[in-house]
């Protein structure tokens, strides 16, 4: 709840104007509706007392008919003006929170980055972005307008038929409604919440289904994949059956309630006519105004049914947002100068020590290869050297401490290609430009050749060449020196290589490891390799 409380603040405090505006129409939207009810009420039940009555060529028709049609206009407009307000509104202030929860994404530490897996982090945050947009549309103004407008009803039937109506409907309302919201805001949680985790559980299993099909069909697990999805989503239909059972419980409840309140208005205003006390067209007035005051209620019990979705939402979003907010901007001195370790222990994860008092120097203009056996810390060291992994040692870059490097700076400095690299969708000339958006053409041929991947791009139609999600259209060491390609763009001093040339045949490996070289002759580069080209190109070989 804590956390709800703050986002809703924060929505409330992003769009202050702009939802003010709305709340006051969501409450007039409510208001007219009563009005035009309570009006039609009194205007058909007067018609026929003075037809009754054999008055009825003198009963002005036009003035009660010409404020129902302007209730009823006035409503309509009002409706839309207040969607429009609080739709855009809510939705610029969502766009805010999600940036504000991608900037704490980014903050987190290095070992949880590295497991958090970006399609579903992003559909995680989708989804949780979604279920905070009923906060304020369906939840917060439905109940503030709701209790506004039976108090302002409770004083117009007061004033104008009696006070005994007015208690008895905004008394039975107040007294009828406020236990079965508590009742559905205790009990639609649990389920809710149960249902949002078997949406994505479905949602996961389905993709993880269609991007692994020929690996699961090659392990003869494709049926039981298959399997998994039809329990995820049999368990998802259970809980929805769940939740709309509650609701129609609900529904029900709220249609006996109503019938209850009018009836029991329109007794009360038909014992107050036959004393004499108000008319038979001012007892209809309760009974249609007691039905309208319904409308009140039907969106928060709609809303109830996704609170638990909120919760959870804001639950995991709320201690991330603004964690990134703050960017330092200290500059460090590029001075040139490679980059050196002394005194450097790694630990594993699950324990233990993976390095210990290692030291390491790699000077300006100099390649140097770490070998190893898998597991034994190349990929560790270089995320440590990178400043993306905790280690226990001295780390200098450039001759400052790595703890002295404000980010932007640290990035400007050092460039890392892991392993896997991520390619978008869109033109050879786009991806590129992610390292530097003000990179000329002539300076992305360049680094394009230096990776051996100018005839190849210049065949498929030069740098407009489209590459398909996950770089499709690209084989698997054309995608690799095109990351290769756009880590040289960014002209680093120090130069971190994960395994650059895995998937390239070996003369082919020699080239694109000699035009690396020549691309940034200055530079200090550490290659993590167990390929034989990588270590016959490096000035010196450490093995781990």
């Amino acid at each position: 709840m804590r956390h709800l409380f703050s986002i809703l603040r924060q929505i409330l405090r992003m769009q202050r104007a702009a939802l003010w505006r709305g709340a006051i129409l969501s409450l007039v939207v409510l208001l007219m509706g009563v009005s035009l009810l309570g009006l039609s009420g009194w205007f058909i039940t007067a018609a026929a007392a003075a037809g009754l009555a054999g008055m009825g060529a003198g009963f002005d028709v036009f003035r009660p008919s010409a404020m129902v049609r302007l209730l009823a206009l006035g409503r309509t407009a009002a409706r839309y003006g207040e969607r429009l307000l609080t739709h855009d509104a809510v939705l610029r202030a969502l766009e805010v929170l999600r940036l504000g929860v991608l900037r704490g994404m980014l903050q987190l530490a290095p070992e949880r980055m590295a497991q958090v897996r970006g399609a579903q982090a992003l559909n995680r945050l989708t989804a949780d972005i979604d279920a905070l947009d009923g906060l304020v549309l369906r939840l917060v103004f439905p109940l503030g307008a709701g209790l506004l407008a039976l108090l302002i009803s409770f004083a117009g039937l007061w004033w104008l038929v009696d006070l005994r109506v007015a208690l008895w409907v905004a008394g039975g309302w107040l007294s009828g409604a406020v236990p079965l919201l508590w009742y559905l805001g205790r009990k639609m949680p649990t389920p809710s919440r149960r249902m949002e985790a078997a949406t994505q559980a479905l949602r996961s299993r389905f993709v993880d289904l269609m991007q692994n099909r020929d690996d699961l069909a090659v392990y003869g697990l494709l049926q039981d994949q298959h399997a998994s999805i039809l329990q995820a989503d049999a368990r998802r239909h259970a809980l929805r059956c769940e939740l709309d059972r509650a609701d129609r419980q609900a529904g029900a409840v709220l249609v006996a309630l109503t019938a209850i309140i009018s009836g029991g208005g329109l007794w009360i205003g038909l014992d107050l006519a036959a004393a004499g006390m108000i008319t038979a067209a001012q007892a209809a007035i309760g009974f249609f105004v007691a039905l309208a005051l319904a409308e009140a209620a039907a969106p928060i019990r709609r809303a109830l049914a996704d609170y638990g979705r909120m919760v959870d939402a804001a639950r995991r979003i709320g201690p991330g947002l603004g964690a990134g907010s703050a960017v330092q901007s200290a500059a460090v001195s590029a001075a040139a100068g490679g980059i050196s370790c002394d005194g450097l222990s790694l630990r594993r994860p699950a324990g233990g020590m993976m390095l210990r008092d290692f030291c390491l120097a790699v000077n300006a203009g100099e390649m140097v290869a770490l070998t190893g056996a898998s597991g034994a810390g190349k990929t560790t060291l270089l995320l440590a050297l990178a400043g993306l992994h905790h280690a226990e040692g001295d780390i200098r870059i450039a001759g400052r401490s790595l703890e002295d490097w404000s980010e932007p700076a640290l990035r400007n400095y050092l460039t890392m290609l892991p392993q896997r690299s991520e390619l978008l969708s869109g033109t050879v000339l786009e991806n590129l430009r992610l390292a530097r958006p003000d990179a000329t053409e002539a300076e992305v041929w360049a680094v394009l050749e230096a990776a051996q991947l100018g005839a190849v791009v210049r065949a498929r139609g030069g740098l407009d060449c489209k590459i398909g999600p996950r770089a499709a259209g690209l084989s698997g060491g054309e995608a690799r020196r095109l990351a290769l390609a756009r880590a040289l763009l960014r002209r680093p001093q120090v130069l971190l290589l994960d395994e650059p040339t895995e998937g390239l045949d070996g003369p082919t490996a020699t080239v694109v490891l000699t035009g690396i070289r020549k691309a940034l002759p200055e530079a200090a580069i550490l290659v993590a390799s167990h390929r034989r080209a990588e270590i016959a190109a490096a000035d010196r070989v450490i093995a781990l």
